[in-house]
């Protein structure tokens, strides 16, 4: 049937705008369909470069040891991550191996990120192995394979760490002990502590003379706080030490008892994990120096740093010249107040003791 040219004219402009929106709905689509396949290839790339790593768990003050509990494996951009992180936790354990000699393990990482542990004996150094049956490391010396007994150090963190902190060897160091059969956990209530003291930070114990004379004791211990009753004791703390340095820390209390205006006192660290420890300057008396030689709880390598310290020509000076010569200025009161000052520790003892007894058992002890 015939159409006028007004028909034909609407019928003609309705298929063009038809053709036209299919042309704009495929371009929309194509657009899209590239902005999809660029999104998945984008995601695509993302995922090859994602790499496994330990981050904290928690957040960590610096000196506090780091175990494997406050460690998450996750994955992380391989752009963002240093070439010192790693996927691997016995990277990071061996990292806190020395031998009995306290040669340490390095690691050593190639392009691929594959670590390597060397260790540096006799100024020569050692590739280490592990065998994979026995878990035993060793070294090949002289066509040899010699086996290593090997320690783990604690490792602490160098600095304060929020939770989430990408782990690296840089932010990481070896504690300054290794937790050997002679240390005990000690009980003191006698040394002055700072205000802000709390658990977990490292302290070095001092003795100060009246004469201004002041001596290192022990260095760089990190110490515990009691809770009594809720709340942190005020005058006692925890440490682990040493039987020599239990034996110094006696011999200092005795010493610090004995001399009017002396004082036994704490100092903190400020950044613990990047400070090193502080070298000890007290030397005790000849009976305990005796005591030392003798103790056989005392380890052999306490033992030669002993020998080493006393055979200083200073230390006979230090103690004859300026403890003794305080101590002996103080005549019969020395004695007076070595009694006084004992029996005030002891009342303090069973008082903190008391009041944790208390405080586990709900009561409140009355005077």
């Amino acid at each position: 049937m015939a159409t006028n040219p007004m028909q034909r004219k609407a019928r003609n402009s309705f298929l063009l705008g038809m053709l036209v929106m299919l042309i704009i709905a495929g371009i929309v689509i194509a657009f899209l369909v590239m902005q999809l396949m660029s999104k998945i290839q984008e995601e695509r790339a993302n995922l090859s470069n994602m790499v496994n790593a330990y981050v904290l768990n928690q957040d960590v003050k610096s000196g506090q040891v780091i175990t494997t509990d406050m460690l998450t494996l996750t994955q992380v951009n391989r752009t963002l991550v240093p070439s010192n992180a790693t996927s691997d936790l016995s990277v990071i354990q061996n990292y806190a191996l020395q031998d009995k000699e306290g040669n340490q393990i390095t690691t050593q990482y190639n392009n691929q990120g594959d670590a390597t542990m060397y260790i540096t004996i006799d100024n020569t150094r050692y590739q280490v192995g592990q065998e994979e049956d026995t878990g035993n490391f060793y070294i090949e010396r002289n066509g040899q394979r010699e086996y290593l007994e090997l320690d783990s150090v604690p490792i602490v963190a160098k600095v304060d760490m929020n939770k989430n902190t990408l782990i690296t060897t840089d932010l990481i160091s070896r504690g300054d002990s290794v937790v050997q059969d002679d240390v005990r956990r000690q009980e003191y209530n006698v040394v002055v502590l700072p205000t802000d003291l709390t658990t977990g930070d490292y302290i070095d114990i001092r003795l100060m003379l009246p004469n201004g004379q002041d001596f290192i004791v022990v260095s760089k211990k990190e110490v515990e706080i009691p809770m009594i009753g809720g709340e942190d004791s005020a005058d006692t703390i925890w440490v682990n030490l040493s039987e020599d340095e239990i034996l110094h820390m006696s011999c200092a209390i005795i010493d610090a008892a004995r001399v009017s205006g002396a004082k036994l006192y704490a100092t903190k660290y400020t950044e613990p994990g990047m400070q090193n420890a502080a070298t000890p300057t007290y030397v005790v008396n000849a009976d305990t120096s005796a005591l030392l030689q003798s103790d056989p709880n005392v380890l052999n390598s306490a033992m030669q740093a002993i020998r080493d310290r006393y055979n200083n020509g200073n230390s006979a000076a230090i103690r004859n010249d300026y403890i003794n010569s305080v101590i002996n200025s103080q005549g019969d009161q020395a004695q007076s107040n070595l009694e006084t000052n004992m029996e005030d520790s002891i009342t303090r003892s069973q008082e903190s003791r008391q009041d944790y007894l208390d405080s586990l058992s709900g009561t409140t002890t009355t005077e």
